[in-house]
């Protein structure tokens, strides 16, 4: 069987220790896999040990095919190996290096032997592509992992411990994201579900709607992270609908900071998320954190959501609010409801495209909760989006050139409004340019600000 073999490598201002306890912690696999692909973890067996077996499921359109991996020779902090037992290459052999290059830094590099099915048919019309995927996913990888390590180690220091901390709405788009983020920087990751909790899982039972939240299931946390409610762009906005967005919120909310304020051992810091539609429809004006609230629906469930926390913070417990802007990702949210119509040339701007979009990429967005975590001089409502907001024409342009896709079909403001009702007022035809003031102010710096940048990184292009 003949062999092709593909090498990444990186350099990284870490010890090679650090860097292996990173890729050995849960949840490493989800910070390595590509945003654009749908990979799901299956089974992870016990672990980065010798023998163990990872069951990984990959979706491509309509089809799923799932990929076992047998971890072996793993010898810390020099690397391991990983070894396709089934999958869909002939063989696979990945080989994770870490070679040390002083006291204080390493050269990642990741080895790859591998064969097409198909012999000499497989390596002529097959292995071309594979290389060029190969470096798109390899490239995203490194530079994930060393965004996530400097993340990490920013706020890393003789004193500091690992903490911790509970998710609401653990298994949303940001939520996942932040939890296998903190768990492989070390954290104890919990997660808050609204059914019977697992301990062994990590697991706390809540119920919003029937307001049940034991206190003592609390005591002895460092931080929770509060992100669950009901998605506002799922549908038009009717009378029921939003009830249910506006109690979502704030009555979750005021349940969990109910419940941290009677804790014995409240946690010092809670970071409960609030969302730019508090600023309302601003046009050309520019807001932040000192800016007044703006008008309409979604304001006002901003203004409620934020006062809800109220408890918590008459307890003594640091309370902040990231309003949150429009975060990018192609795993959800408005980025991947724009993927499809865009990538068959459908896209185009919406109404006039006038309208100013304030955005933050997901990437982003967790290192700034982590660092509204970790910074005891943040609190309060912390604006998180990035300090260049767009037009959403220019979004419209700027996306069609990363895809390689003309924008020529723009949806009319009469007809946006006919197929979402006030959402389409609300979240597609109104506008606002937020700035990040606090956050900048306290040192965080982005690592997407400029969006094209963000989108080629998001979408691997």
């Amino acid at each position: 069987m003949k062999t092709e073999e593909f090498v990444a490598r990186s350099r990284i201002d870490l010890p090679a220790q650090a860097v292996y306890d990173w890729h050995a912690r849960e949840g490493a696999f989800e910070r390595l896999a590509p945003p654009w692909e749908t990979i799901r973890v299956v089974e992870s067996g016990d672990g980065v040990v010798d023998g163990s077996r990872a069951v990984i499921e990959v979706r491509v359109g309509p089809f799923k095919s799932r990929w076992v991996a047998l971890h072996e020779n793993v010898d810390p902090p020099n690397g391991f190996v990983d070894v396709q037992e089934r999958g869909p290459f002939a063989h696979w052999r990945h080989q994770h290096c870490l070679d040390s290059a002083g006291d204080s830094s390493c050269i990642l590099e990741d080895r790859i032997e591998l064969a097409l099915p198909l012999g000499a048919l497989g390596r002529a019309f097959g292995l071309a592509s594979v290389r060029r995927k190969l470096d798109r996913v390899f490239r995203f990888r490194h530079a994930r992992t060393i965004a996530d390590l400097e993340a990490h180690h920013s706020f890393h220091h003789s004193e500091s411990r690992p903490l911790k901390i509970a998710i609401t709405g653990a298994s949303g788009l940001v939520g996942t994201s932040i939890a296998s983020f903190l768990s492989t920087g070390g954290h104890e990751v919990w997660s808050l579900v609204r059914r019977d909790a697992n301990r062994e899982a990590r697991e706390i039972a809540w119920d919003p709607q029937s307001a049940k939240l034991d206190p003592a299931d609390l005591d002895g946390l460092d931080a929770v992270v509060h992100l669950a409610g009901e998605n506002i762009a799922s549908g038009r906005w009717t009378a029921k609908r939003k009830r249910r967005i506006r109690d979502s919120r704030v009555n979750g909310t005021a349940l969990l900071s109910k419940a941290l304020a009677e804790c014995e051992a409240p946690p010092k810091t809670l970071v409960s998320a609030s969302a730019t539609g508090f600023y309302g429809d601003r046009g050309d004006e520019v807001v932040d954190e000192s800016s007044s609230a703006g008008e309409g629906f979604l304001t006002d469930v901003c203004r409620e959501w934020e006062d809800a926390a109220a408890p918590a913070r008459e307890r003594g417990i640091r309370v902040v609010q990231p309003r949150i802007g429009v975060v990018l990702s192609p795993q959800g949210g408005a980025l991947k409801k724009m993927l499809l119509p865009f990538r068959l040339g459908a896209g185009g701007r919406i109404g006039s495209g006038r309208q100013h979009m304030s955005w933050i990429a997901l990437d982003d967005l967790v290192y700034a909760i982590h660092h509204m975590i970790q910074d005891e001089s943040l609190e309060g409502p912390v604006n998180a989006v990035t300090p260049n907001p767009v037009t959403n024409a220019e979004f419209t342009k700027t996306l069609g050139r990363v895809l390689r896709r003309p924008t020529i079909f723009p949806m009319p403001a009469f007809a946006a409004k006919l197929a979402f009702g006030e959402l389409a007022e609300a979240l597609l035809l109104s506008g606002h340019r937020v700035q990040p003031t606090r956050l900048t102010n306290a040192g965080f710096a982005f690592r997407f600000p400029d969006l094209e940048g963000a989108l080629r990184h998001l979408l691997g292009r």
